[in-house]
């Protein structure tokens, strides 16, 4: 049940596991994934949701937790957290994302970039858009993912994103040889 105090975690399993439910396989993304893996450093205030695979139900999935739709987003009376279902395919630049974490929690479960992914996805806006707290947001899930976090993936994907300096600056703030 979703309550006033249910957390984006909180919220992110119960949606996760309804859709899965349903046939579903929606992964969470973007700034919630950041928040997912680094709460004390990043807040986002929606969950996004990339769906991978197509059942049927959906809608009545999130309905029967309480989420009705208002316009491209799905709200819930009891929380300030927004749902988002951006349009596929999964991916970060030009790469196409086709594995990722699945996180269980007793009866729920979660799908949701990997923290190498979600470091990869928070650069992105940092590399094509010069947004810094894209950055800082990558940093966050870094430091608190860091051995889970491949570097040489990064790196190799700055590279052919065209932005190898970038990741100089990343690699320096986390204290990495670029």
């Amino acid at each position: 049940m979703i309550e006033p105090t249910s957390s984006l975690t909180d919220i992110a399993f119960a949606v996760c596991t309804a859709l899965d439910r349903q046939g579903f396989r929606a992964v969470l993304t973007g700034g919630s994934a950041a928040t997912y893996y680094a709460p004390e450093a990043y807040q986002s205030g929606d969950l996004d949701f990339v769906i991978t695979l197509r059942g049927t139900g959906g809608e009545a999935a999130l309905a029967a937790l309480g989420f009705t739709r208002k316009g491209d987003f799905y709200r819930h009376p009891r929380s300030h957290f927004l749902l988002e279902f951006p349009n596929g395919p999964l991916a970060v630049g030009d790469d196409l994302i086709k594995s990722w974490s699945t996180a269980r929690r007793d009866d729920e479960l979660l799908y949701v970039l990997s923290p190498t992914d979600s470091c990869r996805d928070r650069l992105a806006s940092f590399l094509f858009w010069n947004d810094f707290s894209g950055l800082e947001q990558a940093l966050a899930v870094f430091h608190a993912q860091a051995h889970e976090v491949d570097l040489n993936v990064i790196k190799d994907w700055c590279r052919r994103e065209g932005h190898s300096q970038k990741f100089g600056l990343f690699a320096s703030r986390i204290g990495a040889a670029p």
